[in-house]
């Protein structure tokens, strides 16, 4: 359903390094570029999470209550996922774990304080 999704940067490089080793774990590359956004995705005609400087030039800024999460093969997977984003400098929001049950979900931030999480369905 999702066609893409952006996240605010205040520094281009950095969140470009960040997400090339995150997402590289998931088989993601980045499949457009320039010098206001960086965009990953699996494939083509796959949903694409992207990098973007606003266009109004203003700073990027965290908005309240939003939050990204990105699917994940199992509960394995999203325990690598999330270790792999702390371990690249985001900070944790909540250990992987299971959530109301049917969820297994790690939350994060990433270098520009966007908050994000892998999830997949709890088969438990």
């Amino acid at each position: 359903m999702i066609a893409y999704t952006t996240v605010g940067t205040n520094d281009m490089e950095r969140a470009g390094k960040f997400y090339d080793a995150l997402f590289g774990e998931m088989g993601a590359g980045r499949v457009m570029e320039n010098e206001r956004l960086i965009a990953w995705a699996t494939g083509p005609g796959e949903s694409m999470f992207a990098t973007i400087k606003p266009l109004d030039e203003k700073p990027a800024t965290v908005g309240n209550g939003v939050m990204i999460s990105i699917g994940a093969e199992n509960p394995a997977t999203v325990d690598k996922l999330y270790a792999k984003a702390i371990e690249l400098g985001g900070t944790d929001e909540g250990a992987p774990g299971v959530r109301a049950e049917m969820f297994y979900i790690g939350y994060f931030r990433d270098l520009d304080g966007n908050k994000l999480n892998f999830f997949c369905m709890n088969d438990a």
